[in-house]
């Protein structure tokens, strides 16, 4: 008895023909086709966003770890050896170290300054071209999203327009699915912009820090090369180490 009274109550409530995926049975193949345009362009954006964090956020770990320990090898070879291969900073080394190879073998006039300068530039630009991938489909995705809801706002419109003229009346049931539609749309389009936005700018800021980091390496390294290994950086103290008291003074010598 109750489980009829339930199933009476249930078919006597009101249906609602208005949702998202009346919607899109509504609004047909245009309605459905930007549906899945967005949600491709959303699930690409959030793949780029955390690929992209990833890379960024293990380029920084071992670039503290490289402050620590790097510059406390005798030579650049053996300081490479400690990092990991494939690495940006092991690459900016390595490039380094072939550049001075390099440089031997020319005959020409060229400075040795100017050579090692332009090879550590060129590994500088290959690695901040290889960290920028993915990073304009975010800025397409945040700039065309919009449009593409718009899109389905205008057909959806569309749709409402046509509906009032053959009905002859604006009444609520012969617009509210086109109109719904249109609006659901431009809520899609901005749900994808706003996240591939912030996703780009976040990840650019993250670029410019990197990039300023493997410019000072470079530099460093550079100077190293340049000055045989006599040039290094000042090597910060680990954490939980007390510098080393400074030696008193010698008293001066009584005549």
């Amino acid at each position: 008895m109750l489980f009829e009274l339930l199933a009476a109550a249930a078919e006597a409530a009101p249906q609602n023909k208005f949702g998202f995926k009346e919607a899109l049975e509504q609004g047909g193949f245009i309605a459905q086709a930007t549906v899945v345009i967005l949600g491709v362009m959303s699930f690409g954006s959030f793949f780029i966003l955390f690929t992209k964090w990833a890379e960024q956020s293990k380029i920084l770990k071992q670039g503290r770890e490289l402050r620590a320990s790097f510059w406390r090898a005798p030579t650049l070879k053996d300081g490479a050896a400690k990092l990991e291969k494939n690495s940006a900073w092991r690459q900016i080394v390595d490039d380094g170290l072939a550049a001075e190879d390099q440089h031997g073998k020319m005959t020409d006039a060229m400075e040795a300054h100017d050579w090692l300068h332009g090879s550590l530039a060129r590994s500088e630009a290959t690695i901040n071209s290889r960290l920028a991938a993915g990073l304009p489909f975010l800025a397409t995705v945040g700039a065309t999203s919009p449009f593409i809801g718009l899109f389905g706002t205008v057909v959806g419109i569309y749709r409402a327009l046509i509906a009032i003229g053959l009905a002859g009346s604006a009444s609520i049931d012969k617009v509210a699915g086109p109109v719904g539609e249109a609006l659901i749309m431009t809520a899609l389009g901005l749900l994808v912009a706003v996240p591939a936005v912030l996703a780009y700018n976040y990840l650019q800021a993250r670029n410019k820090r990197i990039a300023e980091q493997l410019q000072g390496f470079s530099t460093d390294v550079l100077a190293n090369i340049n000055s045989k290994g006599l040039v290094k950086p000042a090597i910060a103290a680990p954490a939980g180490m007390k510098p080393a008291p400074a030696k008193p003074a010698a008293a001066p010598a009584k005549p």
